[in-house]
C-alpha cells in the first residue's frame, strides 16, 4: 500500500490515543527479533536511504522549476515538528529548500487578513517550503481560546479552500501533515525538557497551558482537518509517538509524491556543444 494511501486521513478524521502510537511500516514478526534500539537504527537506516532519494528530486525540482512543493507540518507541542525538518531536510541543498516557522503574530500581521503573512512565504519556482505550523493556527488557537466563533471559522475553512486552490491551480503541490501524538507521549516529552539541562530552553510554560485544553484541541483539529482536505490539498495523519517511525512515514509520503512529478534536468543548450573554455 502507498503512504499516501496509508495516510491518507479519512472523510470523517477521528483522532484516537491509541492511532498515534501505530507503527504500520514497521513488520511486527520481524521486530519480534529486534531489541528497540534495533528497531530505531533499522528506522533510521531506511529514513537516510530516502531522504537520498528526496536529496536528488530536489536537485531535479530546482533545476527544472516547472514545480512548487509545499509541505505543513500541524500538530501539538512536541509532536515533533522541529525534529522533522531536522532529520529528512539536513542533508538537502538550501538553495531549493526553506523552512518556515509560524509564531505568535506580530502587530503588523494582526493589521492584515489572517492569510497575509502566510502568502509571501509560500515555495517559489523549484523550491521545497516547509511550513512549521501555518494558516491552520488561525483555525485552532483561536476556536480553542474563543477568539473566533463557529460562523467565523466556517468562513475561514472556506478561504482556506479557497487559498490552497489557488496555489495547487499556480503549480505548488501540497502536502499538508497531521502529527498525531498521544497526551502520554506529550506528558513525557516535557517532562524530559524539564529534566534534561541541555534540553530546559525548549520547555515553554505555556505548553502547559495548552495541554490543558488537549480534548479541545482534538476536536477543532479533527474538524479542521475534515473541512480542509481535498484531492489537490490532502491532509495526511501520521502516527508521532515513535520519532523513528514518524521521519520513515513522512520521508516515504514525500518521496513517493515528488517522485511521480517525472522531474529531470533540462536539456543540454544546442549552443553550447562542442565550446570549450580557454
Amino acid at each position: 500500500m502507498s503512504a499516501r494511501t496509508l495516510f491518507r486521513a479519512s472523510a470523517k478524521p477521528s483522532l484516537r490515543e491509541e492511532d498515534a502510537r501505530a507503527t504500520p511500516l514497521r513488520d511486527a514478526n520481524q521486530d519480534e527479533k529486534l531489541s528497540k534500539a534495533e528497531i530505531k537504527q533499522r528506522d533510521r537506516a531506511l529514513t537516510a536511504a530516502l531522504t537520498a532519494q528526496i536529496a536528488v528530486c530536489q536537485e531535479k525540482l530546482y533545476a527544472q522549476r516547472k514545480h512548487k512543493v509545499l509541505l505543513v507540518l500541524q500538530g501539538m507541542d512536541t509532536s515533533g515538528k522541529d525534529g522533522t525538518v531536522t532529520a529528512l531536510f539536513t542533508g538537502i541543498n538550501p538553495m531549493g529548500l526553506r523552512a518556515v516557522g509560524f509564531k505568535a503574530p506580530t502587530s503588523a500581521e494582526l493589521a492584515r487578513d489572517y492569510l497575509w503573512r502566510v502568502h509571501q512565504h509560500v515555495p517559489v519556482w523549484g523550491e521545497i517550503a516547509i511550513f512549521n505550523r501555518s494558516h491552520y493556527e488561525d483555525v485552532l488557537i483561536t476556536r480553542v481560546q474563543d477568539m473566533i466563533d463557529e460562523n467565523e471559522c466556517k468562513r475561514r475553512y472556506a478561504q482556506i479552500r479557497d487559498f490552497e486552490r489557488m496555489l495547487s491551480e499556480t503549480g505548488t503541490i501540497i502536502i499538508k501533515v497531521f502529527l498525531h501524538i498521544s497526551k502520554e507521549e506529550q506528558r513525557e516529552r516535557l517532562q524530559e525538557r524539564l529534566d534534561d539541562p541541555e534540553k530546559q530552553w525548549k520547555f515553554d510554560a505555556n505548553d502547559m497551558v495548552q495541554r490543558q485544553s488537549w480534548d479541545e484541541y482534538q476536536r477543532v483539529y479533527e474538524a479542521a482537518i475534515g473541512a480542509t482536505d481535498c484531492d489537490h490539498a490532502p491532509w495526511y495523519i501520521i502516527p508521532a509517538d515513535s520519532k523513528t517511525h514518524r521521519n520513515l512515514a513522512i520521508a516515504s509520503l514525500l518521496l513517493e509524491i515528488v517522485q511521480d512529478l517525472d522531474l529531470k534536468f533540462p536539456q543540454p543548450a544546442p549552443e553550447l556543444s562542442g565550446l570549450r573554455i580557454t
